[in-house]
C-alpha cells in the first residue's frame, strides 16, 4: 500500500499497524520526540517503512503540535524583480532551507482585494524589505503572527547600500571631474529608492564642494537619455552618476549614438554590479553590493527571531565597494 496507489494519505497508524508497533512509538520516531528510549533498530524500521508506504507528514497537524509552520513570509514592495533582488531572495531561500524553513514571497498590491498571505499561511515570521505600509502591521498581528521584521517599534535601520552614491561621486571626483550629474529611473515603483540615492549623491557632492549637480530621471523604454545628455553636455557635464547599471548603460548607449567617447569625453558609473556591467562595452565602473551576503543576512534575521540564535550584524563583508572598469577615466584638461 502506498499513498500514491491507494489515493488515501498514509498515516502513522498505518505504519504502526504494518510493523506491529504502538502508535505512540511510531509517533515518537516520526516527530523525533526528545527524551525517548527507542532503539536505533526500531527507529530505522519505522523510517524505512514510512518511506516504503509513502508517508508524508501532515503539515497542519505538525504545525498545531509544534506551534510552528516553519514558513518565513517575505513581503516584497512593488519593485521590478531585477538581478540583485532575485539574488537576495535566492540566497535567503537557500539559507532558510538549510535550517528547515521554507521562504515564500508575497507582493501586496494597492487594490488589496486578495486575502493577505500572512492570514492564509500563518507563517512563523513575516519579513519585509521596505518600511511597513499603513495597516500592515496591525493586520499581521491580528493574524496571530508575533515575529515581525523589521520590528515596527524599533528605530529604522540604515540602508545597506547607503554608501554607494558617495562612492560613485568620490570616485569621479578623484579622477578630476567637477561637473557631475545624477541620472535616476523614472519608474514610479522605485521612486523612493531613486530619491534616496539622489539625495546621497548630492550630499556627497556638497561635502566635496563640487558645483551644483544637475539631476534627471529617464525612462529606459524611450530616447530620454539622449535629450538629457545633450542638455548636460551643453552645461559642461563630464561625468554621470547613475542610479543603477541599467540607467548607466542607457547613457553609455546614448553617448555612443551621439559620437561622444566613453570614457574619453564622458565618464559613467553605475550601481549594483549586475552582469550587464561586465557585458557592456566599455565595461561599466559600478558599485558592487554583496547580494549573497545580504540574502543570508535576511535569513539569519528570521532565524534569530524564532530560534535561539544571536542576531546577525552588518559587518565589513556586507559593505559596498567601487569596481573600477573602463567606463570612467581622468577628466580631460579644462573640463
Amino acid at each position: 500500500m502506498s499513498q500514491t496507489t491507494s489515493g488515501r494519505r498514509v498515516t502513522a497508524a498505518d505504519i504502526a499497524r504494518s510493523l506491529g508497533l504502538s502508535r505512540a512509538t511510531v509517533g515518537f520516531v516520526l516527530n523525533d520526540t526528545p527524551g525517548q528510549t527507542i532503539s536505533e533498530a526500531t527507529r530505522t524500521r519505522v523510517l524505512d517503512e514510512a518511506k516504503r508506504l509513502g508517508y508524508r507528514p501532515h503539515i497542519a497537524a505538525r504545525a498545531l503540535a509544534s506551534g510552528r509552520t516553519r514558513i518565513v513570509l517575505l513581503v516584497l514592495p512593488d519593485w521590478p524583480l531585477d538581478f540583485n533582488l532575485r539574488r537576495n531572495i535566492e540566497e535567503a531561500s537557500l539559507a532558510l532551507d538549510e535550517a528547515g524553513y521554507a521562504l515564500i514571497t508575497y507582493t501586496p498590491h494597492p487594490t488589496g482585494h486578495a486575502r493577505p498571505l500572512w492570514e492564509t499561511l500563518q507563517p512563523d515570521v513575516v519579513l519585509a524589505m521596505a518600511p511597513w505600509a499603513p495597516g500592515q502591521v496591525e493586520s499581521i498581528r491580528a493574524a496571530g503572527v508575533t515575529c515581525i521584521i523589521p520590528d515596527p517599534e524599533a528605530p529604522p535601520q540604515a540602508e545597506w547600500h547607503e554608501e554607494g552614491p558617495a562612492l560613485q561621486v568620490d570616485h569621479l571626483a578623484a579622477l578630476g571631474h567637477r561637473r557631475i550629474a545624477f541620472a535616476g529611473s523614472a519608474d514610479p515603483r522605485i521612486a523612493d529608492l531613486v530619491a534616496l540615492r539622489r539625495h546621497l549623491a548630492l550630499e556627497a557632492a556638497a561635502t566635496l564642494e563640487l558645483p551644483a549637480v544637475p539631476t534627471a530621471d529617464i525612462d529606459l523604454t524611450d530616447a530620454s537619455a539622449e535629450s538629457v545628455l545633450a542638455e548636460w553636455r551643453a552645461a559642461g557635464v563630464t561625468a554621470v552618476v547613475a542610479y543603477n547599471d541599467d540607467v548607466a548603460a542607457a547613457f553609455v548607449g546614448a553617448a555612443q549614438r551621439e559620437g561622444i567617447a566613453v570614457p574619453g569625453e564622458l565618464s559613467v558609473v553605475g550601481h549594483d554590479d549586475t552582469p550587464l556591467a561586465s557585458m557592456l562595452e566599455p565595461r561599466l565602473t559600478t558599485v558592487r553590493v554583496d547580494t549573497v551576503g545580504l540574502g543570508r543576512f535576511l535569513a539569519q534575521l528570521a532565524l534569530a527571531a524564532v530560534e535561539d540564535r544571536p542576531e546577525p550584524t552588518v559587518g565589513p563583508d556586507l559593505r559596498v565597494a567601487i569596481v573600477e572598469r573602463a567606463s570612467t577615466a581622468a577628466a580631460s584638461l579644462g573640463a
